[in-house]
């Protein structure tokens, strides 16, 4: 029988484990941004064409990354239960599917402008986001092995190195970004393809420096991760792939959710959507502390299931939401207190439209306060059932909970009801809490009950 842990000692270990993505996730984040900020001095037609190019990349690589994520909660498992060669079939059958997807998905990047056109975009703008992504492409394979191998590092609870590697691929990103985008040094001006360009070095670089670190770190060298590579294990192939295509449906699912309520926002008006997409900023970064935890109980999750150990698996989920819900109220007293100093982090005050900004995203940062603890719950539940490697049914869980109710009651409470943008805000909580309460739920339904 396994001793029973103190919570205190779930907590340490939770915290140890999370913290680090915490930061590699907000390091992710800034990535992007530095992306955007350049383009943004560069010209608006570049910009615009930068972000439809990179969200485009972004829904693709969301779906391609559940055989990636799927890595995680099989080798916690697989390390519970001692069996170190499962860990590197796992994680290699992982890093193949990845691969093969990247292979499958750069030809919608080859042509994209006519898939862009098609949609309705602007010719000038569709050329350059074809261009951006006819490079940005080839970086879709090392950034699918990125997300493995961190996967892989996390469920082996290294999650340091994945922290420090992400921060500086950010620095890397931004240095090469501005040479290549601008022209300085001996480099040429290339614009969004310097964008590109800059990204793909950037994953490559990254890529490399995690598989050097999994493959000779003394402590790793065990587990023999690239010792016949090539070689096919198709039943681990088919245990990833069940449980990494509904991680990435779910992931679609979400992001598309978020996608159409910033198209529902744009009905309403154009500073409400200004207003709406600066709250989504806000909430993303605090959603970023949440996903960090999450991944912690998924490996922790793991390990105890693989071992046998109920009451340390209900033990480290119950730590792990009290720390999610802890930090949750922490934002929603920053939310509600201190709205217009964090509005105003992103605008330029003397802006005319600043002040109907301001004071419609003030109501929305209320609401926001609300959304980001439903935000919280729904993905800590993702995350301690994939550590249990359930991921069909709550995959089926989200997909109604966010299309089948969120976005219709968004919808009923912004436009039918008269609410606006804080009706349609209360309606994307609505679509979370149902999210979060089934997929809850179904975890302590499921999870093993101590004997």
């Amino acid at each position: 029988m396994t001793e029973r842990l103190p919570l205190s000692s779930h907590a340490r270990a939770i915290l140890a484990l999370g913290l680090p993505l915490v930061g590699s996730h907000l390091a992710q984040m800034a990535l992007h941004v530095t992306d955007t900020v350049l383009m943004g001095w560069y010209g608006v037609n570049e910009l615009a064409a930068v972000v439809l190019g990179a969200s485009s990349f972004f829904v693709v690589f969301i779906f391609g990354s559940g055989f990636a994520q799927a890595i995680m909660p099989m080798v916690a498992s697989a390390l519970g239960r001692g069996d170190e060669a499962q860990v590197r079939r796992d994680t290699r059958m992982g890093l193949w599917l990845s691969i093969g997807f990247g292979l499958m998905t750069y030809p919608l990047f080859w042509w994209a402008k006519a898939i862009f056109l098609t949609l309705g975009q602007a010719e000038v703008v569709a050329g350059l986001a074809q261009d951006f992504l006819r490079i940005a492409g080839l970086g879709m394979i090392p950034a699918l092995l990125v997300m493995g191998l961190k996967s892989y590092l996390a469920a082996l609870e290294r999650t340091q190195v994945v922290l420090w590697v992400t921060l500086t691929g950010v620095l890397v990103n931004l240095v090469v970004g501005w040479a290549l985008i601008f022209g300085h040094g001996p480099f040429p001006q290339m614009g969004v393809r310097g964008a590109a360009l800059a990204s793909v070095l950037v994953q490559g670089l990254t890529c490399g420096a995690m598989a050097v670190y999994a493959a000779w770190l003394p402590d790793l060298r065990r587990f023999h991760l690239f010792q016949r590579f090539w070689r096919p294990d198709w039943h681990a192939m088919g245990l990833v792939f069940r449980l990494g295509w509904p991680i990435g449906v779910t992931g679609l699912a979400e992001s598309g959710l978020f996608q159409a309520s910033a198209l529902m926002m744009g009905w309403i008006g154009t500073v409400e959507l200004a207003a709406h997409g600066i709250a989504m900023e806000v909430a993303a970064l605090a959603f970023m502390v949440h996903l960090g935890l999450s991944n912690a109980a998924t490996v922790r999750a793991g390990r105890a299931e693989g071992s046998g150990d109920a009451q340390g698996l209900r033990d480290g989920a119950r730590v792990a939401i009290g720390l999610s819900v802890l930090f949750g109220l922490c934002m929603i007293t920053v939310f509600l207190l201190l709205p217009q100093p964090i509005i105003l982090l992103f605008l330029d005050e003397a802006k005319p439209e600043a002040a109907g900004i301001v004071a419609f995203g003030t109501a929305l940062l209320a609401m926001a306060a609300l959304f980001q603890m439903a935000d919280a719950m729904q993905v800590m539940a993702l995350g301690l059932l994939r550590g249990i490697r359930d991921t069909r049914v709550p995959m089926i869980a989200a997909a109604i909970s966010y299309w089948l109710i969120g976005i219709p009651a968004a919808y009923l409470l912004a436009f039918r009801a008269g609410l606006g943008g804080q009706g349609l805000w209360l309606g994307l909580t609505v679509g979370l809490v149902c999210a979060a309460a089934s997929m809850m739920w179904r975890f302590w339904a499921r999870a093993p009950k101590p004997r």
